[in-house]
């Protein structure tokens, strides 16, 4: 194995995705030595909603990184349909932006790279804590040692299994599509119109493609021969969704595809490492907040290392105990209510209800759409 002095960071990133990107330009900024290892190249499509809450706009713009000169679309307007076709639209409270992985990732690594922090194309096998430091085991046989490591690498990954982390010994029923449709669609609205077994999103990205995503459980789609079947056996139940699927174009070759995605209880700290974005915990897609969820954990987690480094933390004990306590405090209860609000939509005939007292309380929504999402990160928050 390759092991060598310059081996040695500060901080290593496992992932390179939004969180593990957000905090590698955060600490760099202020001088800390990070390495972020992603098994991807950029740019790349991911499976994802791909509309971020303006909660967390202030802070790209601090680090350097201003969405609408990459093309984002300013959105204002939320639509939500049933399966039997009710729909409520309202406006969102904060409002957002719709941006692709695709755009919005690179830029990310760019400006990490630009800042100093070191990316490399390759993926961790193993994480162990000896002797208050971490050794990083990779796939191309390198190992790195750092003081802290910060776990960003996604929803769910065989390091989960080696860390016997809780969460990846539950079910993990459900399977999430991906594609990007030329069609016409508002630009300024984001949509969210259930199915049986699940829901679909739908928003402009920078190119003025439709970003569609939609979640579903395994059982309910393994009874169909492919996504193409899926798709007009179940989706095409609700005509908002049949009308954008027979009126638009694939601009994909394929569709993409994740699966055994959870929604269970994760903890943001395992072994010593500190975890961020869905690596720490996932919101369910319906609230639509995940993007923004997975940014500001990562203003989160180096705000606290850039303290512990500059002696005002004094020990791992307490930057993991704060760190606990911060991600709780801004997390939890959002991640309660996405569980909620998507339980409550899953029951057929309740969610048809549930459109109709919506209707006749039109506060109702924004202050649901509320309890999905944070408030506007102020500057002084820096």
């Amino acid at each position: 194995m390759i092991k060598t002095p310059e081996n040695f960071y500060d901080v290593v990133i496992v992932g390179g995705g939004l969180a593990g990107l957000t905090s590698a330009i955060h600490l760099s900024k202020f001088g800390v030595n990070a390495l972020v290892i992603e098994k991807n190249r950029y740019p790349k499509h991911k499976v994802c909603g791909e509309y971020i809450s303006n909660e967390v706009l202030p802070y790209l713009n601090y680090l350097g990184i201003d969405p609408f000169i990459l093309g984002a679309k300013k959105i204002d307007k939320f639509l939500l349909s049933t399966k039997k076709n009710s729909v409520i639209e309202t406006q969102l409270p904060l409002g957002g932006f719709g941006i692709s992985r695709y755009a919005l990732d690179d830029a990310l690594a760019k400006k990490a790279i630009e800042n100093g922090a070191i990316i490399i194309q390759d993926s961790v096998e193993n994480i162990k804590f000896l002797d208050n430091q971490f050794e990083i085991e990779t796939k191309s046989l390198s190992v790195f040692n750092a003081k802290i490591v910060i776990g960003a690498y996604g929803k769910r990954s065989a390091i989960d299994i080696k860390l016997d982390r809780n969460f990846i010994k539950n079910e993990a029923p459900f399977l999430a599509v991906k594609t990007h449709m030329k069609g016409n669609f508002p630009e300024d609205l984001v949509a969210l119109h259930n199915f049986k077994g699940g829901y679909c999103g739908l928003s402009k990205v920078e190119d003025g493609s439709i970003n569609v995503c939609y979640i579903t459980d395994f059982k309910s789609f393994k009874k169909h021969k492919d996504i193409e079947d899926f798709q007009k056996n179940v989706l095409y139940k609700n005509p908002n969704l049949k009308e954008i699927f027979e009126n638009s174009t694939d601009l994909f070759p394929k569709p993409l595809t994740i699966s055994q995605i959870s929604f269970a209880n994760k903890s943001p700290v395992e072994n010593h490492i500190l975890m961020c974005g869905d690596t720490a915990g996932m919101i369910h897609p319906l609230c639509g907040n995940g993007m923004s969820m997975a940014i500001s954990s990562g203003k989160i987690v180096s705000q606290l290392i850039i303290r512990y480094f500059n002696g005002k933390i004094k020990s791992r004990l307490e930057l993991e105990t704060l760190y606990k306590k911060s991600w709780n405090k801004e997390f939890k209860l959002r991640l309660k209510a996405g569980r909620i609000v998507a339980a409550l939509f899953k029951k057929y005939n309740f969610s048809e209800f549930m459109m109709l007292v919506l209707k006749s309380f039109p506060k109702l929504l924004p202050f649901i759409i509320k309890q999905t999402h944070g408030k506007s990160i102020k500057i002084n928050e820096f």
